[in-house]
Protein backbone atom coordinates (compact mmCIF):
# COMPACT_ATOMS: atom_id res chain seq x y z
CA UNK A 1 0.00 0.00 0.00
CA UNK A 2 1.51 3.40 -0.95
CA UNK A 3 1.37 5.45 2.05
CA UNK A 4 0.29 8.92 2.29
CA UNK A 5 1.56 11.94 1.66
CA UNK A 6 1.57 14.88 4.69
CA UNK A 7 1.50 18.04 3.23
CA UNK A 8 2.96 20.32 5.61
CA UNK A 9 1.69 23.11 6.79
CA UNK A 10 2.78 26.83 5.51
CA UNK A 11 4.73 28.68 7.94
CA UNK A 12 3.51 30.75 10.47
CA UNK A 13 3.59 34.33 9.11
CA UNK A 14 4.66 37.01 12.00
CA UNK A 15 5.03 40.91 11.67
CA UNK A 16 6.46 43.01 13.93
CA UNK A 17 5.49 46.96 13.60
CA UNK A 18 6.00 50.48 15.49
CA UNK A 19 7.34 53.89 15.83
CA UNK A 20 11.04 54.37 15.47
CA UNK A 21 12.54 53.06 19.19
CA UNK A 22 9.55 51.08 19.83
CA UNK A 23 11.89 48.01 20.43
CA UNK A 24 11.17 45.93 17.31
CA UNK A 25 14.48 44.52 17.53
CA UNK A 26 14.25 43.21 21.09
CA UNK A 27 10.82 41.49 20.84
CA UNK A 28 11.80 39.74 18.00
CA UNK A 29 14.90 38.17 19.89
CA UNK A 30 12.00 37.21 22.26
CA UNK A 31 10.12 35.74 20.13
CA UNK A 32 12.66 33.68 17.89
CA UNK A 33 13.75 32.92 21.45
CA UNK A 34 10.05 31.18 22.35
CA UNK A 35 9.78 29.77 18.76
CA UNK A 36 13.18 27.33 18.93
CA UNK A 37 12.21 26.50 22.60
CA UNK A 38 9.46 24.40 21.15
CA UNK A 39 11.89 23.36 18.51
CA UNK A 40 10.23 24.75 15.88
CA UNK A 41 12.44 26.34 13.09
CA UNK A 42 11.87 29.77 12.47
CA UNK A 43 13.75 32.60 10.00
CA UNK A 44 13.89 36.34 10.30
CA UNK A 45 13.38 38.90 7.78
CA UNK A 46 13.50 42.93 8.17
CA UNK A 47 12.18 45.48 5.68
CA UNK A 48 13.44 47.31 3.48
CA UNK A 49 16.57 44.65 3.51
CA UNK A 50 17.18 40.93 3.75
CA UNK A 51 17.99 40.47 0.23
CA UNK A 52 21.03 41.73 -1.33
CA UNK A 53 18.96 44.50 -4.02
CA UNK A 54 16.42 44.95 -0.32
CA UNK A 55 19.74 46.10 1.29
CA UNK A 56 20.81 48.59 -1.71
CA UNK A 57 17.55 50.06 -1.37
CA UNK A 58 17.48 50.59 2.35
CA UNK A 59 20.76 52.17 2.10
CA UNK A 60 18.92 54.76 -0.27
CA UNK A 61 16.12 55.13 1.44
CA UNK A 62 17.70 56.05 4.84
CA UNK A 63 20.53 57.70 4.00
CA UNK A 64 19.95 61.68 5.13
CA UNK A 65 21.91 62.66 2.57
CA UNK A 66 19.03 61.71 0.06
CA UNK A 67 16.45 64.50 1.47
CA UNK A 68 15.64 65.35 -1.89
CA UNK A 69 13.87 61.93 -2.07
CA UNK A 70 9.94 62.47 -3.04
CA UNK A 71 6.92 60.79 -1.26
CA UNK A 72 6.36 58.85 -4.47
CA UNK A 73 9.75 57.97 -5.19
CA UNK A 74 9.71 56.30 -1.48
CA UNK A 75 6.64 54.72 -1.52
CA UNK A 76 8.15 52.60 -5.17
CA UNK A 77 11.61 51.78 -3.08
CA UNK A 78 9.39 50.40 -0.62
CA UNK A 79 7.65 48.73 -2.66
CA UNK A 80 10.52 47.55 -5.14
CA UNK A 81 12.02 46.15 -1.53
CA UNK A 82 9.26 44.06 -0.56
CA UNK A 83 8.28 42.22 -3.75
CA UNK A 84 11.93 41.37 -4.27
CA UNK A 85 11.70 40.10 -0.54
CA UNK A 86 8.83 37.85 -1.39
CA UNK A 87 9.83 36.69 -4.28
CA UNK A 88 13.20 36.13 -3.85
CA UNK A 89 13.23 34.72 -0.34
CA UNK A 90 9.19 34.96 1.22
CA UNK A 91 7.70 32.90 -1.66
CA UNK A 92 10.07 29.71 -0.69
CA UNK A 93 10.94 29.80 2.99
CA UNK A 94 6.97 29.50 3.77
CA UNK A 95 6.80 26.16 2.69
CA UNK A 96 10.35 24.98 4.75
CA UNK A 97 9.61 26.88 8.10
CA UNK A 98 7.50 26.96 11.33
CA UNK A 99 7.47 30.28 11.34
CA UNK A 100 8.76 33.74 9.45
CA UNK A 101 8.99 36.78 11.42
CA UNK A 102 9.47 39.90 9.49
CA UNK A 103 10.45 43.44 10.95
CA UNK A 104 7.91 45.53 9.21
CA UNK A 105 5.79 44.36 6.15
CA UNK A 106 3.16 46.58 4.04
CA UNK A 107 1.28 48.36 7.24
CA UNK A 108 4.40 49.85 7.60
CA UNK A 109 4.14 51.12 3.85
CA UNK A 110 0.44 52.15 4.58
CA UNK A 111 1.04 53.68 7.63
CA UNK A 112 4.29 55.54 6.60
CA UNK A 113 3.74 56.31 3.02
CA UNK A 114 0.13 56.16 2.96
CA UNK A 115 -0.85 58.08 6.05
CA UNK A 116 1.76 60.11 7.26
CA UNK A 117 3.12 61.29 3.63
CA UNK A 118 -0.56 61.62 2.56
CA UNK A 119 -0.60 58.63 -0.33
CA UNK A 120 -3.73 57.61 0.61
CA UNK A 121 -4.98 55.38 -1.99
CA UNK A 122 -1.38 55.39 -4.06
CA UNK A 123 -0.09 53.79 -1.33
CA UNK A 124 -3.56 50.76 -0.76
CA UNK A 125 -3.06 50.15 -4.17
CA UNK A 126 0.87 49.34 -4.40
CA UNK A 127 0.24 47.21 -1.38
CA UNK A 128 -2.76 45.54 -3.39
CA UNK A 129 -0.44 45.09 -6.08
CA UNK A 130 3.40 44.26 -5.18
CA UNK A 131 2.46 42.26 -1.75
CA UNK A 132 1.58 39.79 -4.25
CA UNK A 133 -1.17 37.86 -2.26
CA UNK A 134 1.03 37.80 1.31
CA UNK A 135 -0.71 38.70 4.30
CA UNK A 136 0.27 38.00 7.83
CA UNK A 137 -1.36 36.39 10.33
CA UNK A 138 -0.33 38.04 12.99
CA UNK A 139 0.93 41.15 12.99
CA UNK A 140 2.22 43.05 16.77
CA UNK A 141 2.33 47.07 16.56
CA UNK A 142 4.43 48.12 19.67
CA UNK A 143 2.51 51.56 20.47
CA UNK A 144 5.09 53.98 22.04
CA UNK A 145 4.48 57.93 22.79
CA UNK A 146 6.46 59.07 19.50
CA UNK A 147 8.57 61.51 22.09
CA UNK A 148 9.70 58.19 23.78
CA UNK A 149 10.51 56.00 21.30
CA UNK A 150 12.71 59.18 19.67
CA UNK A 151 14.14 59.67 22.77
CA UNK A 152 15.90 55.96 22.42
CA UNK A 153 17.90 56.28 19.51
CA UNK A 154 21.00 56.70 19.32
CA UNK A 155 21.78 58.07 16.30
CA UNK A 156 18.74 59.24 13.12
CA UNK A 157 18.47 58.19 9.84
CA UNK A 158 16.49 59.76 7.00
CA UNK A 159 12.96 58.73 8.41
CA UNK A 160 13.83 58.87 12.15
CA UNK A 161 14.87 62.40 11.58
CA UNK A 162 11.38 64.01 10.11
CA UNK A 163 9.80 66.21 12.28
CA UNK A 164 7.39 64.94 15.62
CA UNK A 165 4.45 66.02 13.52
CA UNK A 166 4.96 63.44 11.25
CA UNK A 167 5.77 60.56 13.87
CA UNK A 168 2.82 61.37 15.59
CA UNK A 169 0.60 60.47 12.45
CA UNK A 170 2.39 57.60 12.20
CA UNK A 171 0.86 56.69 15.92
CA UNK A 172 -2.62 58.22 15.14
CA UNK A 173 -2.60 55.84 11.36
CA UNK A 174 -1.04 52.43 13.15
CA UNK A 175 -3.99 52.99 15.64
CA UNK A 176 -6.34 53.25 13.07
CA UNK A 177 -5.05 50.80 11.20
CA UNK A 178 -5.33 48.37 14.24
CA UNK A 179 -8.73 49.29 14.99
CA UNK A 180 -9.39 48.13 11.49
CA UNK A 181 -7.49 45.10 11.28
CA UNK A 182 -8.26 44.38 14.86
CA UNK A 183 -8.37 40.24 14.37
CA UNK A 184 -4.85 40.40 13.04
CA UNK A 185 -3.35 43.46 14.26
CA UNK A 186 -2.44 43.12 18.29
CA UNK A 187 -1.72 46.47 20.07
CA UNK A 188 0.99 46.29 22.58
CA UNK A 189 1.91 48.84 24.90
CA UNK A 190 5.97 49.52 24.56
CA UNK A 191 5.70 52.16 26.89
CA UNK A 192 5.86 49.30 29.38
CA UNK A 193 9.62 47.48 30.79
CA UNK A 194 10.86 45.06 27.89
CA UNK A 195 10.00 42.14 30.28
CA UNK A 196 6.28 43.01 30.09
CA UNK A 197 6.23 43.45 26.39
CA UNK A 198 7.85 40.61 25.93
CA UNK A 199 5.40 38.43 28.59
CA UNK A 200 2.18 40.33 26.24
CA UNK A 201 3.61 39.21 22.95
CA UNK A 202 4.42 35.43 24.11
CA UNK A 203 1.08 34.82 25.45
CA UNK A 204 -0.32 36.60 22.00
CA UNK A 205 2.37 34.30 19.91
CA UNK A 206 2.18 31.31 22.62
CA UNK A 207 -2.01 31.25 21.35
CA UNK A 208 -1.18 31.05 17.51
CA UNK A 209 1.15 28.24 18.00
CA UNK A 210 -1.15 26.15 19.71
CA UNK A 211 -3.80 26.53 17.33
CA UNK A 212 -0.98 25.22 14.67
Amino acid sequence: MAQKTVKKKKALFVTVEGLEGSGKSSLIKTLEGLIKSRKLSCKIYREPGTTRVGEKIRKILLDKNNSEISPHTELLLYLAARTQLIEEKLKKDINIYDVIICDRFFDSTLVYQGYALGLGKAAERGVDIFSLGFVPDITFFLDVDPKLGLSRLKGRDRIESRPLSFHNRLREGYLQLAKINSSRIKIINARASLGEVSTAARKLLEGYLENR
